[in-house]
């Protein structure tokens, strides 16, 4: 699994044994019995309307075993997108998270190359500052990016994880049931950005940008800019990663909030 995955798990299994979850459905079923009131006022005040009082019994029904077995579906639904981005990931990367190998890989050559690489500091001749900022700007910003987008989807994840069962328990009542809906489609927009992680890997993995030493070996970026030096190619590359990274959280906060 990835970082962000084993993350998110650890997070959630931290609040079922601090005992939150089991308070949060306890309170949920009460709404959940609430709802249901108000959906069977609804369809009398409706001149007895049996459809949508089936509608509301169905509702009813449906939620009262997803909030029994809460913590099980929740993770069920997770388990099964991160299965198919994991299969995703093994199809075309060879099983290996891309974005982590590539800190990993320069890291390694920061240590094997860092030094003499941020030379250009002191001399201060442009096309070698150039090349040791970049380097810096990639080295630094790189993990910063993946360490911020990991705690975003762990924090996100853990939001709808508590929530959940409070409006979950709406949705057998007509009008307010509707945010239960978006929050449903919410839940399905976060399970998915693990397909889109290991989509954006596949991608860096197709083009040739899944390791150090590919882009080393190549001597371009993208067919580009061949010939520059090694600190300035992986100072781009490293670059371009974390733009994956942080234009796929802004795109799935864009269509959260859409």
């Amino acid at each position: 699994m990835f970082y962000f995955q084993n993350l998110l798990n650890t997070a959630l299994n931290g609040i079922d044994s601090g005992g939150a979850t089991g308070g949060v459905v306890q309170v949920a079923q009460y709404i959940l019995l609430a709802a249901l009131m108000f959906g069977i006022f609804q369809a009398w005040a409706q001149g007895g309307d049996t459809q949508l009082l089936g509608v509301t019994g169905l509702r009813f029904f449906a939620m009262g075993l997803i909030l029994v077995n809460y913590a099980t579906v929740f993770r069920d639904v997770n388990g099964m997108f991160n299965t198919v981005a994991n299969f995703i990931d093994t199809t075309t990367a060879g099983g290996v998270d891309v974005f982590a190998k590539w800190m990993n890989d320069i890291g390694g050559y920061w240590q094997n190359n860092g030094i003499s690489s941020l030379w250009g500091l002191i001399t201060g001749a442009l096309a070698s500052l150039l090349e040791s900022i970049l380097l810096l700007v990639g080295y630094l910003l790189f993990p910063i990016t993946y360490a911020l987008f990991s705690l975003l989807y762990t924090l996100y994840g853990s939001i709808l994880y508590v929530v959940g069962p409070f409006v979950l328990a709406l949705y057998p009542a007509t009008g307010i049931g509707a945010l239960a809906r978006t929050y449903i489609v919410n839940l399905m927009i976060f399970n998915a950005w693990g397909l889109l992680y290991s989509i954006f890997g596949a991608l860096m993995a197709a083009i040739g940008m899944n390791s150090v030493n590919v882009v080393l070996n190549q001597q371009s970026f993208l067919g580009g800019f061949a010939g520059v030096s090694n600190a300035l190619l992986l100072g781009l590359a490293s670059i371009l990663h974390c733009a994956d990274t942080v234009s796929g959280e802004a795109d799935r906060g864009r269509r959260r909030w859409a």
